[in-house]
């Protein structure tokens, strides 16, 4: 059996992810740049932004919006709703995290529900931490969450789950090499037809389990200062058995920084 990631998953993702509070989490975004900001943010990258709901969220809080994912069938999902509410400010690229050009710096960045685990090298997310360090500005913010090691040995496992609503349904398998620290979903995912019936379509997503010591080392060794890590959008400090970490982090540079790189 063959797999393609977000090929089908793309037009039901937000329907089956209707268990993430998506305006609370768009006002926490929002609440640590607006907190942490030394000068006002205008300017803000949506880093994975899949189906784009946080990033137009975020345009209504009254942010410029740049929207970067490396699927296309996602990103066409963000562009359908923007032609539907007669959006036409939001600026989508289809890119890679490890690989992405901006047009110029921006003011702060975002990068929400886990994606950096979807990056399974950890020189992969020093990468993606690089280049987020390039395009900020001096003092620039950038708030992101992570899976938990706590989530990914006792939630996702080798569990199955069964996901429905509005008419799709995902049955979701888990496997979790605790060697390798590698977690492999298989997707089934069911959409219903105008005549009852339901086409299925499968696929496989990969994420890679990282420990708090190496988010942090990946983000000082790229000129990061580590404002806060959260276990809850409420700023109760992590723990060990949190399932996902937030992290807000600074972006300290000069022209002497090891990393600074001029962005034209």
């Amino acid at each position: 059996m063959s797999y393609e990631q977000y090929s089908s998953l793309a037009k039901v993702y937000d329907a089956l992810n209707f268990g993430c509070d998506y305006d609370k989490l768009a006002s926490y975004l929002a609440g640590e740049i607006k907190s942490n900001e030394k000068v006002s943010t205008q300017l803000v990258l949506d880093l994975a932004c899949g189906t784009g709901k946080l990033t137009l969220l975020l345009r209504g809080l009254g942010y410029d919006m740049t929207g970067v994912d490396l699927s296309g069938e996602m990103l066409s999902v963000a562009r359908e709703e923007c032609y539907k509410q007669g959006i036409t400010d939001v600026l989508w690229l289809c890119q890679n995290m490890t690989d992405f050009e901006l047009y110029g710096t921006v003011d702060a960045c975002v990068c929400s529900l886990d994606s950096i685990n979807y990056l399974t090298k950890i020189s992969d997310v020093k990468k993606c931490f690089s280049l987020v360090y390039n395009y900020l500005i001096p003092d620039g913010i950038f708030v992101f969450d992570i899976n938990t090691p706590h989530r990914f040995k006792s939630i996702y496992g080798n569990n199955d789950y069964v996901l429905e609503q509005n008419g799709a349904l995902c049955a979701w398998q888990n496997e979790y090499n605790e060697k390798s620290r590698l977690c492999h979903f298989y997707l089934s995912i069911f959409t219903e037809n105008e005549d009852g019936t339901y086409t299925r379509n499968d696929e496989m997503q990969r994420e890679k389990c990282y420990t708090r010591r190496q988010i942090e080392n990946a983000l000082k060794d790229c000129g990061f200062e580590i404002i806060g890590v959260y276990g809850d959008l409420n700023h109760t400090p992590a723990t060990e058995n949190d399932e996902k970490w937030y992290f807000t982090v600074r972006c300290k540079k000069d022209e002497n920084s090891p990393n600074f790189r001029s962005v034209i």
